[in-house]
């Protein structure tokens, strides 16, 4: 229960994840110190409320050319708008932190944006604009931590505990963001094949599934060619999806997003390492009013589907995960090593055993394997962060293709510092589905892309796209076939030969 007489919201955008992991981290850290708080995405908050906040911490990325996040990018728009007085965030104290990469020109330009935009409306900074690189030794962590250390002291000096009222221990495991109810056990027949399974329940389920935050369209695929030769070290794929009766629109530029799934062998690996039951059937419940349900969560779910759609069990696991898994450790060897990678002196351990070698959560699992069979299902949605989606440029042409998407897509594979090989997870799932199979469909939607080509066709083009870049240029070239006049198109593509990796050459 909140002591503190201020509330403290943190505002994200993220666009891989990391922001919103940190944003959840301030919120713990923040509850220990029995402030109110929850963390939001900034286009999910009510960006007419800011004038009523006291504290505000906003927590920010840089995508692409210096954009800010997709879940950022009404509410900055709203900040940005000329009839905003300038004393409208008078009230409201702030800090933000910015998560870069030092090695893009535009490093950390969102958060510099944002500081700077605040201070013209008035609103007052109680820390100095932190900017946490992804190119250092010890990445975002080496900013992060102590900005968070130096927030806390300037918080707790504005907004002092009452007598008495101590800040909660780091050893008190912190409550779950959900409960979990169990409801029974789905009746599925007995089979290796984890799809097999997942595509049974889902049948006993349907009528509740909405898969994805965004409700995407589930496109078929009716095309999955590999463009590169049998013998090429790289497999390219020409992905072909069927979106009619969808009502997706796109121009050539623009991006298709995908909702990927992990692949039965992980599924299958993690499931034995956690030894959770995947016809388990179990419905999510609010435990803390600052967090709200997750948009379209299937209601019941199975553990099937929540390997297979939610987990992101491949992904390299953040410091914070490290920090709650270590609360579920009965095993004193293993429990002794975890809290050792959470203290600060073994940071760099941390760093060489995990980011380094980029080792997944999975492999983490495995290595933990006592803590890993320990950990209470509901404590899954604190510990393992979600799949995130994926993007694509399109690389077909609404003109020339009515009803269909093309992907021009590498296939992610490759092997560690220590050797251990590496599936991207939406590629490797994208280029196993089967188009002869009627259950192959690919959870879709489509964005604007950055690249914004002209609507002339007069006008003439010189492209310069190697490898996969060709995506977008192969849209635009199919439109302006369709035109009645075009004007000179001129692309330059590049590849290691011609009769291993000249993508699309058989195009019309």
């Amino acid at each position: 229960m909140s002591t503190s007489a201020c509330n403290l919201l943190v505002l994200f955008g993220s666009q891989t994840g990391t922001a919103q992991d940190c944003a959840e981290k301030i919120v713990r850290e923040a509850k220990r110190r029995h402030f109110s708080s929850r963390a939001v995405a900034m286009d999910l908050y009510n960006v007419a409320n800011l004038l009523n906040e006291e504290l505000v911490v906003f927590v920010c990325s840089t995508t692409g050319q210096g954009d800010p996040p997709d879940n950022m990018k009404t509410f900055w728009k709203f900040l940005l708008r000329k009839d905003l007085p300038a004393t409208s965030l008078t009230n409201m104290k702030f800090a933000v932190l910015g998560l870069g990469d030092s090695s893009y020109q535009k490093y950390n330009v969102v958060a510099k944006r944002l500081q700077k935009r605040l201070e013209q409306l008035g609103a007052c900074s109680i820390l100095k604009l932190g900017l946490a690189d992804d190119q250092h030794d010890l990445g975002i962590d080496a900013v992060m931590g102590p900005w968070l250390n130096d927030l806390w002291e300037v918080v707790l000096r504005l907004y002092p505990l009452p007598p008495g009222v101590e800040i909660i221990g780091s050893d008190v495991c912190p409550s779950p963001k959900y409960k979990v109810s169990i409801l029974e056990t789905v009746k599925l027949k007995d089979s290796e094949n984890v799809k097999e399974n997942f595509n049974e329940a889902k049948s006993v389920l349907q009528k509740n599934v909405k898969i994805g935050a965004l409700c995407p369209f589930h496109a078929r695929m009716f095309e999955n060619k590999r463009v590169t030769s049998p013998d090429h070290f790289q497999d390219v794929r020409l992905i072909k999806l069927d979106i009619s009766g969808s009502n997706l629109h796109y121009v050539p530029g623009d991006v298709a997003v995908v909702s990927p799934q992990n692949m039965p062998d992980t599924i299958q690996a993690f499931l034995s390492v956690t030894g959770l039951d995947p016809n388990t059937l179990f419905t999510l419940e609010q435990n803390d009013p600052d967090v709200p349900l997750l948009p379209n969560f299937p209601d019941p779910c199975t553990v099937q589907w929540l390997v297979t759609h939610y987990l992101d069990i491949n992904s390299v696991p953040r410091r914070s995960f490290f920090e709650l898994l270590k609360y579920h450790s009965q095993d004193e060897l293993e429990k002794e090593k975890l809290e050792d990678f959470c203290s600060a002196q073994g940071q760099e351990e941390l760093f060489s055993y995990c980011n380094r070698v980029k080792r997944t959560i999975l492999e983490v699992l495995q290595d933990f394997s006592k803590t890993a069979a320990n950990i209470p299902l509901e404590y899954l949605f604190d510990i393992i962060p979600p799949l995130q989606p994926r993007s694509f440029s399109i690389a077909s042409s609404p003109k020339a293709h009515p009803n269909e998407i093309h992907l021009l897509m590498a296939v992610v594979n490759y092997k560690t510092k220590l050797h251990l090989p590496r599936r991207g997870v939406c590629s490797t799932w994208l280029a196993s589905l089967d188009p002869n199979d009627p259950a192959s469909t690919v959870p879709i939607w489509v964005k604007q892309g950055t690249i914004r080509f002209p609507t002339d066709p007069t006008v003439p083009l010189i492209m310069v796209g190697p490898g996969t870049g060709l995506a977008p240029f192969r849209s635009v070239i199919f439109d302006r076939c369709t035109a009645e006049h075009s004007a000179a198109l001129v692309l330059f593509f590049g590849c290691r030969s011609q009769l291993k990796d000249f993508y699309c050459k058989e195009d019309p």
